[in-house]
């Protein structure tokens, strides 16, 4: 272990390859907050919704059967996408490392696959799973321990997508005023409908296999938890899990179809009218849902396939919206909203460049 990271009490690497990650989080003993509750005490500012975590159960055999399918239907898409970043990164980075640096947790599947893309291309690429908080921060503790082992100015940030950019505003809020990092985050993500990216695959709101699996995909981690005391954020490690754990299978299903993929062009950053012309669609689009609500709070509408479907699985819904009812992209939403007996709505272009939305239910 690099020197940098010594005396820092790690979960490690999952049920990753020890190469493949290096979780900078802690493991914390936390009690499951009921789902209701804990939406009660988010809603009423009570409590943070990091100071919480429901309990995470095993896909349904359902559940399980959609996501094969997804990994069917885009498994090869997401290859591509990830030769392509990989390609980018590769051309811009000329120090002597790279370290990726995923958000825990949709960054993880993501991160990994780079890392691997890069290291077949003959460069030394390191790659970490650490946590970053809406309204909170990036945990600083393990992004300086990062510094220290490799400098700042070849850190990338990965995470899987973009759903209103409120991820990419917190790490700018975080590193603002820090010299050592572009006054533009280097974050890279698959998927961008919103344009907050610095550098994505693609605006398209997809269905990303990885985006509808929880603890399952992502080496049984749970999302990141804020520290009760001041050091690493932490997490819970999900052993119940481990009889229905995906995460190294989907990487290798992943890594087989990028064998496969044709020469990819390098992915490029948005030019500025591109990411101008993405952000006012995609505001335009959350405004017209929050307006048609009466939803005050931004963080009560959850766009984009990824995230309605998360929503969905762990917060409580009230309506959701999506543009077509037979997408194939959101059968898995479709499934668990007639499991939970939740309205869905077809609205076609009303959606902009989201695919499918979900709002939270007040609780108040």
């Amino acid at each position: 272990m690099n020197k940098a990271f010594a005396g820092l009490n790690t979960v490690g690497s999952g049920s990753y390859g020890v190469d493949d990650v290096h979780f900078l989080l802690r493991v914390m003993e936390i009690d499951a907050t009921d789902v209701l509750e804990k939406e009660r005490l988010i809603q009423t500012q009570q409590r943070h919704y990091s100071e919480m975590i429901s309990h995470e159960h095993p896909p349904s055999d359902h559940h399980k059967v959609l996501y094969q399918q997804a990994l069917g239907q885009n498994g090869a898409r997401m290859a591509a996408d990830v030769q392509a970043l990989a390609l980018a990164l590769n051309e811009r980075f000329n120090g002597a490392s790279i370290a990726l640096v995923s958000f825990v947790r949709a960054g993880l599947p993501l991160g990994v696959l780079l890392r691997r893309a890069l290291v077949e291309r003959g460069r030394d690429a390191r790659h970490y799973g650490i946590s970053i908080i809406r309204d909170r921060g990036i945990d600083n503790v393990a992004l300086e321990a990062i510094i220290k082992a490799h400098g700042a100015e070849n850190i990338v940030f990965v995470d899987g997508w973009t759903g209103k950019g409120a991820i990419s505003g917190q790490i700018r809020d975080s590193l603002a005023g820090d010299s050592r990092f572009p006054s533009e985050p280097r974050l890279v993500v698959l998927a961008d409908p919103c344009g907050r990216a610095w550098l994505a695959a693609s605006a398209e709101d997809w269905l990303i296999p990885s985006g509808i699996l929880g603890a399952t995909v992502s080496g049984l981690v749970s999302r990141s938890i804020w520290p009760p005391e001041p050091g690493l954020h932490g997490c819970v490690v999900y052993d119940h899990l481990a009889g229905h754990d995906e995460t190294m299978n989907f990487i290798h299903s992943i890594e087989i179809e990028r064998a496969h993929v044709s020469p990819q062009v390098a992915a490029q950053p948005w030019a500025p009218t591109q990411a101008l012309a993405l952000q006012q669609r995609a505001v335009a689009a959350v405004e017209r849902v929050s307006r048609r609500f009466s939803v005050s709070n931004p963080n009560r509408v959850k766009p984009g396939i990824a995230e309605a479907t998360r929503a969905v699985m762990r917060r409580v819904p009230d309506q959701v919206l999506v543009r077509s009812c037979a997408d194939r992209d959101v059968q898995l939403l479709m499934h668990l909203t007639r499991q939970e007996n939740i309205e869905v709505e077809e609205v076609g272009d009303e959606l902009g460049p989201y695919r499918a939305v979900t709002v939270i239910r007040s609780v108040r």
